[in-house]
Formats: structure tokens, C-alpha cells, sequence
């Protein structure tokens, strides 16, 4: 089965909130060896005009992949996981996710290119806090390779 083009502008329901904890910016952090003190230390972050530890810029991935999980699930979707790959990643952001943030994401599919018969498909997770401001935009590709013997 190929990858559905019918995917393109499809809209996902948006994710349950997700409330970003400090041990897991912390966590986070040290994961990605994020050492500036603003992320590890709260005194650190509210001199830097911040209520909570702010977390790595790539903590998005987190709440976006509750978003491509969605998208993996589709039954009609042509994705077969073990013939992806996470090819790309970008963010924009608004402003920086802080420990205490409740965010929701919501995920398109903004295009598909076709390349000898493996499929790059471009996504963006609107992420956006309690009060529905935008805070960030995760935008990602994956690379779904074409089936045995299709070119």
C-alpha cells in the first residue's frame, strides 16, 4: 500500500493538554545536554524574567509527537513505521515552553512529495497554551520508504 495522498490538509483533533512538568524539563535537559541554568534552575529562570525552568527549544517534539502518533494510527494512511524515518524537524516559536505550561497540539499534513516511490510527508503541530495563544509550531518530515520491489 502506498502512502495516501489524500493525506494532504488533513486536520487531526487536537491532543489532550499536556502539562509540562519540571522534572521532565530537567529530565529533558540533561537528555539533550541543554546546560544553560535556566533550564535546571528555577532561581536561574525567574532572573531571567521566566516564572519556571524553560525548557531546550526541542522540547516541542515532545507534545508534537502526540500529534504523529495520531498520524501514524491512521488506518488509511499507507505509513508503515518500519519503513520510516524522522528525516526533519524545525520549530518557530512564539514564545519559550516553561514548566506549569498546559499546551495542546493540533497536527496537517501540509504536503507529500513522492520520490521514486518512497514518500516524504511535511507536518505541522500547532502547539498552543491553556488560553489557546500559539507557542510553538512543529514542523517535521518523515520518510517513508517504498515498498519492497516498487520504484
Amino acid at each position: 500500500m502506498a502512502v495516501n495522498q489524500e493525506l494532504i490538509s488533513r486536520e487531526f483533533p487536537p491532543t489532550a493538554p499536556y502539562l509540562v512538568g519540571r522534572e521532565k524539563v530537567r529530565e529533558f535537559a540533561r537528555a539533550v545536554f541543554a546546560d544553560a541554568a535556566q533550564h535546571t534552575d528555577v532561581d536561574a529562570a525567574r532572573a531571567a524574567g521566566f516564572d519556571d525552568v524553560v525548557a531546550p527549544p526541542t522540547f516541542a517534539m515532545v507534545i508534537q509527537d502526540l500529534t504523529l502518533q495520531q498520524l501514524l494510527s491512521e488506518e488509511d494512511s499507507g505509513i508503515v513505521l518500519a519503513r520510516t524515518i524522522h528525516a526533519e524537524q524545525r520549530f518557530a516559536y512564539t514564545r519559550p515552553i516553561v514548566a506549569g505550561d498546559e499546551l495542546t497540539a493540533q497536527l496537517r499534513v501540509t504536503g507529500i512529495r513522492m520520490m521514486g516511490g518512497n514518500a516524504m510527508i511535511t507536518s505541522e503541530a500547532a502547539i498552543a497554551d491553556a488560553e489557546g495563544a500559539h507557542v510553538v509550531t512543529a514542523t517535521s518530515v518523515l520518510l517513508v520508504g517504498a515498498e519492497e520491489g516498487a520504484q
